[in-house]
């Protein structure tokens, strides 16, 4: 038996011991709704079940704050995995059930639901009824806005594993500084192109995503769906390939969306160059422009231990699509407003 797993039997054990134990202590389970997205022929409604103490909900408003702020509270969770759920939008009822680890994905097709942003609702066996987002795109939406997170909007040097958990486990949340520009570099995108929908595309983990939410609304970023990964293991490996995912799923958009170009935003302190890249040299009629956030060598050095680029991160040399670079946001847009991406 591969190590990887023994590492899922053991996960699976621990989390269905811990949710026996604390069904007894009297806790339940709770919905977490995450940011869908959809067209106007169906719509991806995305959730978490965990357990929850009921305590919590009666601790003082301070306290909980606190906790909230506390990064690696984060990931002190069980899930609660194959949980009846069902999806409510208007008088459209859709069954399902939480996965393994306690994630929901379900897809409602022919909801009814007009472009913009609405409410629907998550429903799971034992657990109180939540109002989750879901944004459905215009469908006469032809730009879209793809954005990594870690170095790229928010200031974290990752993948350095120890910086990495200081950043998300220790520190407080409400200390993470953004990338200087990056709200006004998005302003002037969208402006340019109303009704483009705006994902975050990043490896961070699901746990996070409360503070990342919270984080873009303190700092004026552009409102848009997380799609975020977990970090447990799989079959194929002790942990998710963060680099996979985002191709994955940046494939998946280009599929669900086939009338919108996309532009694509990252760092060079991880692989985006390269992702984006790859994706340009397959679908090089979909992708609208390239814009890549220039890490200074300290933060080079912070993220993966090298004062230069990693490589593989340099730009496509057959890259044809209009490409910018620059130190943080000011400098994209300045580049942006000298080499416009077609829209």
């Amino acid at each position: 038996m591969a190590l990887a797993d023994i590492a899922r039997r053991v996960e699976r054990t621990i989390n269905s011991v811990g949710t026996r134990r604390k069904t007894a202590a009297g806790w339940r389970p709770t919905v977490t709704g995450f940011a869908g997205y959809g067209s106007q022929r169906r719509v991806h409604v995305l959730g978490r079940v965990l357990m929850q103490d009921p305590a919590d909900l009666k601790n003082d408003p301070e306290n909980l704050r606190e906790q909230a702020q506390r990064g690696w509270r984060q990931f002190m969770t069980i899930q609660v995995r194959d949980l009846p759920v069902a999806v409510r939008i208007g008088d459209r009822v859709v069954h399902s059930q939480s996965n393994n680890n306690g994630y929901i994905d379900v897809l409602v097709e022919d909801h009814g639901l007009e472009p913009g942003w609405h409410e629907v609702t998550i429903e799971a066996e034992g657990a109180e009824p939540v109002q989750s987002s879901v944004l459905i795109v215009e469908p006469t939406a032809r730009v879209g806005l793809v954005s990594d997170i870690d170095d790229t909007v928010m200031v974290t040097w990752l993948p350095r594993a120890l910086i990495a958990a200081w950043n998300s486990w220790v520190r407080h949340t409400n200390t993470r500084r953004p990338v200087p520009g990056m709200a006004d570099f998005y302003r002037e995108i969208l402006r340019e192109h109303p009704g483009a929908p705006v994902f975050y595309l990043s490896t961070g983990a699901w746990n996070t995503y409360g503070t990342l939410m919270t984080f873009l609304g303190q700092h004026n970023l552009p409102t848009g769906p997380l799609l975020l990964t977990d970090w447990g293991p799989t079959p194929t490996g002790m942990f998710r390939s963060g680099a996979e995912h985002k191709k994955v799923q940046l494939r998946n958009l280009i599929i669900e969306y086939p009338d919108i170009n996309w532009i694509l935003v990252g760092d060079d302190g991880q692989h985006d160059p390269l992702i984006y890249g790859e994706a340009v040299f397959e679908h090089p009629d979909r992708i609208g422009g390239v814009a890549i956030r220039q890490l200074s060598p300290g933060e080079h050095v912070l993220s993966h231990g090298t004062a230069a680029p990693l490589e593989g991160s340099e730009p496509n040399p057959r890259n044809e699509v209009p490409t910018i670079f620059g130190e943080d946001g000011h400098a994209l847009l300045a580049e942006y407003r000298r080499n416009p991406f077609p829209g």
